[in-house]
């Protein structure tokens, strides 16, 4: 039976494009594609994890690196350690906004990258710079400084990317902020993508510049994404990097062992408290910390450990109050963009002041305890007042303080006749008649 002559024609037409079309190459041989995610501040944890997987994309010759940032902010020397490491590597880098925003530090490693990307709904911007202990006056020249410095910084990122010098100015100056339509408008941002795969898509076969003026033609088709994620130790370390939560453990820390010094053997806060302050220590090295306000916490817990031995009326408990609080707040040196300490501020200063409250409330009681005097043994007696049930000349018995005891006076003292005693020789005690 012999086929139509059009459909024939059609069947061998196709063939031919199946025969002709190139087959994906084997995917040992596919372009490589790097893709970490950041959803943090960017402290030197982030910065460290952000600055290996550039290593680790330049060691294994990827074809790109895409980091997809969601981010408030963070340190400013974090974020200029990440965009050197991104203006030096021989590997392009993709800055893929994609969570809510990448805003303050965040706008800057946005405009430091190869190309820039957005995803739907997102924002960038606000990038002025912020103190951890509060907003300076805007003509303190403390905040002039940091404002011009940041802005230069901006404009020499923009202009050597090719990005709109102008706009990313205002985003310090004016903490700008800009949705992902506006950013694209303004040539802050190179594309905007739904996700990964429409990255690679737009990119392939486009031809790039780089930060040294060199130009990079991308070659994604087939390409294979393969994620780098932190290690457990770098999580961890991010987490305990936050400014809030080292000024708990610091304060927890403080009131776990104060309770364990002022209620010996009951382990548990000793334990809790020793955990606390070591891993606040741990974070030491990661956070700009003040130890001006550290010496304050040490010197408030100093002043309820006088409060014990020293009668202050209470002055040296709501001395030792201030310090913690004033030491909570001053706990970490006033650096450029440190969010998080921002948004907590009031709340570390409740909890400060709860602790205060906790441990001044501890010493109180101790106080009294240590003060009252003792109501049983040997010092129990001590000013106790009896009743001689003999004659004492100079010994004698005397009923007091619920019990018969062999007793000794200096001077004579009558059968029934009040007794006060005066003090305690293993089982006589020495007595005064009271009169």
């Amino acid at each position: 039976m012999r086929l139509p002559r059009g459909l024939a024609a059609l069947g061998l037409l196709i063939a031919s494009a199946v025969w002709a079309a190139p087959a994906a190459p084997p995917a040992e041989q596919a372009p490589l594609v790097y893709s970490v995610t950041v959803d943090d501040v960017i402290h030197p944890i982030t910065a460290l994890f952000i600055k290996e997987s550039i290593d680790t994309a330049n060691k294994a010759g990827a074809a790109l690196l895409i980091i997809k940032l969601n981010t408030p902010g963070g340190l400013m020397d974090s974020m200029e350690s990440i965009i050197s490491a991104m203006t030096a590597s021989k590997v392009p880098i993709v800055v893929y906004v994609n969570g809510t925003k990448a805003a303050s530090a965040g706008f800057f490693l946005t405009i430091a990258a190869d190309v820039a990307v957005m995803a739907p709904g997102t924002r960038i911007g606000a990038a002025h710079p912020v103190l951890s202990s509060g907003e300076l006056p805007k003509d303190s020249p403390m905040m002039a400084k940091l404002e011009n410095d940041a802005s230069a910084y901006a404009r020499t990122l923009a202009t050597n990317r090719g990005r709109n010098a102008k706009a990313s100015e205002e985003a310090v100056r004016k903490s700008s902020s800009f949705t992902e339509q506006e950013a694209l408008r303004l040539h802050l941002i190179d594309y905007i993508c739904r996700d990964e795969s429409e990255i690679l898509k737009d990119l392939d076969g486009k031809t790039i510049r780089r930060f040294d003026g060199s130009s990079t033609t991308l070659h994604l088709r087939y390409a294979r994404i393969v994620p780098l994620d932190m290690s457990a130790r770098e999580r961890f370390l991010s987490m305990i990097a936050n400014p809030f939560i080292a000024s708990i453990l610091l304060l927890v820390g403080v009131m776990a062992l104060y309770v364990e010094f002022t209620h010996p053997g009951m382990i548990a806060p000793g334990l809790i408290g020793g955990i606390c302050l070591l891993l606040f220590a741990l974070s030491i090295p990661v956070l700009p910390v003040n130890w001006i306000g550290i010496g304050l916490v040490a010197l408030g817990v100093v002043m309820f450990v006088l409060e014990i031995k020293v009668p202050s009326y209470g002055f040296l408990t709501l001395g030792g109050i201030a310090c913690l609080v004033v030491g909570s707040l001053i706990l970490f040196k006033s650096s450029p963009d440190l969010p998080g300490m921002q948004a907590a501020r009031w709340l570390i200063v409740a909890i400060a002041v709860a602790v205060g409250v906790v441990m001044a409330i501890l010493t109180t009681l101790v106080a009294r305890s240590l003060r009252r005097r003792p109501t049983t043994g040997a010092s129990g007696l001590i000013a106790e007042v009896g009743t001689a049930t003999t004659d004492l000349d100079p010994e004698g018995r005397v009923f007091v303080h619920g019990e018969y005891w062999n007793a000794r006076s200096a001077a004579p003292i009558r059968k029934g006749s009040r007794v006060r005693v005066m003090a305690v020789r293993d089982l006589l005690i020495e007595v005064e008649e009271v009169r």
